[in-house]
């Protein structure tokens, strides 16, 4: 255990919290909202900083190239879960982008005792498509200024195509 897998679990700990926060204040206009987005940046903040504490520090382990994945699923996972039973986002999209990360996440599982998969180019730029498309829509911002709603939704199908693309990507790296 070291530091940036310490500051890896401490995302996957924060996600419920910040889930917990968005559901208290579903009022997309509600300036309590900017909790629910705080919380949400502060997490995904750490995503970048404990990858380049552990290039940094030469500590990249085994544990955090797979807690990594699993800390982004489970706060994006859980986001995208949130602002579809709130409405903002639409079922399908979100049951596609699950549907992908939790299939990727097997197969990491399943191959675990030969090598551990870490995440590729296009897996990380996914993930910040995810978490922009994300951000965007807990955000209040739409309510202040419409373009942002065009702008938020075109992010949102960007994080989409990404996620399947990377998918595939995967997908053609392991029949490799």
């Amino acid at each position: 255990m070291n530091l940036p897998n310490l500051i890896t679990i401490a995302r996957i700990a924060l996600a419920p919290v910040f889930i917990y926060v968005l559901l208290q204040f579903p009022q997309v206009g509600s300036h309590e909202r900017w909790i629910a987005v705080a919380l949400f940046v502060l997490a995904s903040a750490t995503d970048g900083v404990d990858g380049a504490l552990a290039r940094k520090r030469n500590q990249v382990t085994d544990l955090g190239k797979l807690l990594d994945p699993i800390a982004d699923k489970v706060l994006i996972g859980g986001a995208l879960i949130a602002l579809s039973a709130l409405g903002q986002i639409d079922w399908w999209i979100t049951s596609l982008i699950l549907l992908r990360e939790i299939g990727i996440t097997i197969y990491r599982l399943a191959v675990i005792k030969d090598r551990v998969i870490a995440a590729s180019g296009g897996g990380k730029l996914k993930t910040v498509l995810q978490s922009v498309a994300v951000g965007f829509y807990l955000s209040p911002l739409a309510g202040y200024w419409a373009p942002i709603a065009v702008v938020q939704q075109l992010v949102l199908y960007a994080a989409l195509v990404s996620t399947v693309v990377s998918g595939f990507q995967y997908l053609l790296a392991a029949k490799k």
